[in-house]
C-alpha cells in the first residue's frame, strides 16, 4: 500500500456541498493517508475570504476599533458548515478563545492562521480522522526560515504515528513558540512539507482547476491541458509568468523526488497534470510542454567595437547594474553588443544613472534602454528531439506578422525566448500556440 498526501485549497472547502465532495475523494482511496486543509475560500466572486476576515479583526484589534462586526462574520460561516454537516465540533468555545487571544494581541501570523486551524478541525470531525496542530510539527527558525531539517524529522514521526489525519496548512511554530505562518499560498507548501516527511509516493494539490494549462486561457480559448511536465519545465513556465505552484510549495517534494499531481476537486474524475523528474514514460503529442510570457521588460543595449577581446567587460557592465540594486532577466550578446533584459520596474528612476555608470566603467560607443518588451518563453523537453522546432516558431510569428525584437535559447534546448513588443504580446501567443498545437483554439 502507497502513501498520499492530498492538500485541498480553500474553494474545495469553502462550504459545506464542498466538504462533501472532498470526503468523497479522500474516503475512495485508502492511500491517502493525510489532508492538508487551507482556510474557507471565496463561495461567489463577491464573497469574502475566511483569511483575509482574520487580517482585518487583527488589524482592528491592534487599532483598538472593535472587530466584533467582523469576527461574527467568522463565526457564522464556520457555524454553517459544522451544521450543514451536523457536526459535534464545540465551535463556541474555540470561536471564543480566539476571539480572545486576538484582543490580547497575539498578531497577525496567529489571526490569519486560524482560518485553516478551525477547517482542519471541522474536517477531521467529518472525516473521523485525527486532528494535528501544524504548530507541533512544522518549525521555523531564529531568522523565521523553515527549520527543514527539524521539521523532517518531528513531523514525519507525527504524522506516521496516526493513521489517518488532519494537518492544516499555512502555519507552523517560530523559535519561541509563536505561531508563523507562510507567505500567501503557504498550504501548499505546508503539503509539499507532510509529503516529504511522509516520503509519500504522490503528493496531490487539489484545486478549481483541471491542472495546468498549455497556455494562458485568457489569451488562448480552451487551451490543451498539460498531462505530464518535468519539475525543470514547471521552473521555466512558472519563472516566465504560467499560473503554477510556487516554488517554495514544490522544493520539497523535488528535492524527494515525489511527484505532484494537480488535480480538480469538482472534477474528480480528470487526471490533472503531473509534475516530475523523468519523463520517458510519458509521450505528448506535442514537441512542446507550454507557452507562458510577461509584458513589460527593457532591455538596456551596450555596444563598443572589438568587445569580445575586451578583458571584464560584461563583467563591468554587470557591475554598474549590481550597483544599482537591479536584478537581470536574460542576456543575449553579440560580438561587439551585449543586451540585458531587465523589468521596467526595476529601472524606473534609475536610467540616468545607470547609463552614466555605464559610460564610466566600460567606455562604450554606445549605450541605450529600449522599453516596451514581452517575453515569451516556448518550453519542451520533446523540442531537443524535433526538427525544425526554431522554424516553426518564427514562420507562425512571420505569418502573424509580428517582429521579433529579441531571440534566446536556453543550453538545454528546453526552450526559446523571444522578445516582440508589448502590443503583440497576445497574438504572438496565440500564433505559437496555433503552430505547435494541432487543435486550433482561434479567437
Amino acid at each position: 500500500m502507497g502513501v498520499k498526501v492530498a492538500k485541498f485549497g480553500g474553494s474545495s472547502l469553502a462550504d459545506a456541498k464542498q466538504f462533501e465532495k472532498v470526503k468523497k475523494i479522500l474516503l475512495s482511496d485508502p492511500d491517502r493517508h493525510v489532508v492538508v486543509p487551507s482556510a474557507p475560500g471565496k463561495r461567489s466572486p463577491v464573497d469574502d475570504k475566511i483569511t483575509d476576515l482574520f487580517y482585518e479583526c487583527n488589524r482592528l484589534a491592534a487599532s483598538g476599533s472593535a472587530m466584533d462586526r467582523v469576527f461574527d462574520q467568522i463565526g457564522a460561516r464556520y457555524r454553517e458548515i459544522a451544521a450543514d454537516l451536523s457536526l459535534s465540533t464545540d465551535l463556541d468555545t474555540l470561536l471564543e478563545e480566539i476571539r480572545r487571544d486576538i484582543q490580547l494581541g497575539a498578531g497577525a501570523d496567529y489571526a490569519a492562521s486560524r482560518g485553516e486551524y478551525l477547517n482542519g478541525i471541522l474536517l477531521a470531525d467529518y472525516l473521523g480522522w485525527d486532528f494535528i496542530d501544524a504548530k507541533d510539527g512544522v518549525f521555523f527558525d531564529a531568522e523565521g526560515r523553515l527549520d527543514s531539517e527539524r521539521t523532517q524529522r518531528e513531523l514525519g514521526a507525527l504524522l506516521r504515528a496516526h493513521a489517518y489525519a488532519v494537518l492544516p496548512g499555512f502555519y507552523g511554530c517560530d523559535a519561541h513558540g509563536k505561531v508563523k505562518t507562510f507567505s500567501r499560498g503557504g498550504s501548499d507548501i505546508t503539503g509539499a512539507i507532510a509529503a516529504r516527511a511522509l516520503d509519500a509516493d504522490v503528493y496531490e494539490n487539489w484545486t478549481d482547476v483541471d491542472g495546468c494549462m498549455m497556455a494562458d486561457p485568457r489569451i488562448v480559448r480552451n487551451p490543451e491541458p498539460i498531462r505530464y511536465v518535468t519539475y525543470q519545465e514547471l521552473r521555466e513556465l512558472s519563472y516566465m509568468g504560467a499560473s503554477v505552484l510556487h516554488e517554495d510549495a514544490i522544493f520539497p517534494v523535488r528535492l524527494a523526488g515525489i511527484p505532484t499531481n494537480i488535480r480538480n476537486t469538482n472534477k474528480p474524475e480528470e487526471p490533472g497534470t503531473v509534475i516530475g523528474y523523468e519523463a520517458e514514460e510519458y509521450e505528448s503529442e506535442y514537441s512542446i510542454t507550454g507557452i507562458a510570457g510577461h509584458k513589460d521588460f527593457a532591455i538596456i543595449n551596450v555596444e563598443k567595437t572589438m568587445m569580445n577581446s575586451e578583458l571584464g567587460f560584461g563583467r563591468r557592465v554587470l557591475q554598474a547594474i549590481e550597483e544599482q540594486g537591479i536584478s537581470f532577466e536574460h542576456m543575449p550578446s553579440g560580438i561587439d553588443t551585449m543586451c540585458i533584459v531587465v523589468h521596467e520596474d526595476a529601472i524606473a528612476g534609475k536610467k540616468e544613472k545607470l547609463m552614466a555608470r555605464i559610460h564610466e566603467l566600460c567606455q562604450p560607443d554606445t549605450v541605450e534602454i529600449h522599453s516596451g518588451l514581452a517575453l515569451i518563453a516556448t518550453v519542451g523537453r520533446g523540442m531537443v528531439r524535433a526538427k525544425g522546432t526554431s522554424a516553426r516558431l518564427f514562420n507562425a510569428l512571420d505569418k502573424a506578422g509580428i517582429n521579433v525584437r529579441l531571440i534566446d535559447q536556453g543550453s538545454s534546448e528546453q526552450n526559446i525566448i523571444v522578445g516582440v513588443d508589448n502590443l503583440d504580446f497576445e497574438n504572438a501567443t496565440r500564433a505559437i500556440y496555433r503552430a505547435f498545437v494541432t487543435k486550433d483554439q482561434r479567437r
